[in-house]
């Protein structure tokens, strides 16, 4: 099976792809800047911007697949509050690449979504059937949501089948961006302070490895699960305040924490029910909360 992998230099795309060949799968990816974490990845990347439709399916041919994953976005939660038309370009991409599929005659479309979709509601372990427009609290969960609607919208009228992938806070390896795991790291290892947007702020964190293997479990089992909708996630609340005390004593950190209001448009408690992808493709998360932190302070300890 061939596989297109959009965002392939990113975080997951980047984790995603190396899982991918390591099964054997026929692996190649698009993203707009190269690929500096694998040279196994970047050898199958080709440097596109997915805003470019007519460049996009000018090599049609050449990004043929049988299944298409589409992780490409602009995922900076308060950056896109402040600079809206980054959203937008979400939405252009996704839309491009869903014509892409159009074109080649591809019916396995992967999405990625967000556990940014639900917004501020005060619900434990989060279901998938909790997401409403009405909730969004940010362009960037704009874009996901009438992501999500405009992929089923292709389902219907082309019959491009689908899997939604609501992700929740992925963490681990080749992440040097302003996320909060990679941020606190750099900013412990340098004495500097560590400042927190809401002292409750509890987020679902998942490791890189289980985010990668639940997409590969999903897409092995498509024709099982798909046209539906599934949160990836570890299933557990962890405090953005008891990750930067991790952080600090894991780096020996002389840092201090400062404690700030939380910002617009920023969800501040989400902890996911993933007992639906637990069912229907035997999605099961290995990494804990506190190991997968550990695991990312020694992997930024060698790699940055």
């Amino acid at each position: 099976m061939r596989i297109l992998v959009t965002g392939s230099s990113g975080t997951i795309g980047t984790r995603l792809c190396e899982a991918l060949l390591a099964k054997g799968y026929d692996v190649i990816g698009v993203d707009w800047v190269p690929n500096k974490w694998q040279p196994a990845v970047q050898k199958i990347t080709t440097i596109l911007d997915l805003r470019d439709r007519d460049a996009l399916l000018a090599q049609s041919e050449k990004l043929k697949a049988d299944a298409i994953i589409h992780l490409g976005a602009n995922a900076r939660v308060y950056e896109l509050v402040e600079d809206p038309p980054r959203a937008l370009d979400n939405f252009i991409t996704l839309f491009n690449t869903l014509e892409l599929a159009r074109k080649n005659g591809t019916k396995k479309f992967f999405f990625a979504g967000s556990r940014e979709g639900y917004g501020n509601i005060q619900v434990d372990h989060l279901t998938e059937d909790l997401v409403r427009i009405e909730n969004c609290e940010s362009p960037y969960t704009a874009s996901k949501v009438g992501g999500e609607a405009l992929v089923h919208a292709y389902t219907r009228c082309y019959g491009i089948n689908h899997v939604i992938i609501r992700f929740s806070n992925v963490y681990g390896a080749y992440d040097d961006s302003v996320r909060v795991v990679p941020l606190f790291i750099r900013q412990a290892r340098k004495n500097e302070t560590l400042k927190i947007f809401g002292k409750a702020k509890c987020l679902d964190f998942t490791y890189i490895d289980d985010a990668a293997d639940g997409v590969i479990k999903a897409l092995e089992k498509f024709d099982a699960v798909k046209n539906d909708t599934y949160n990836l996630a570890f299933g557990e609340g962890n405090t953005i305040l008891k990750l930067a005390e991790m952080i600090i004593e894991l780096t020996g950190s002389q840092s201090k924490i400062e404690l700030g209001e939380s910002r617009t448009g920023e969800v501040i408690r989400y902890v996911a029910d993933i007992s639906k992808a637990k069912k229907a493709f035997g999605y099961d998360p290995k990494v804990p909360f506190a190991e997968g932190v550990q695991k990312s302070v020694e992997w930024y300890k060698t790699h940055t």
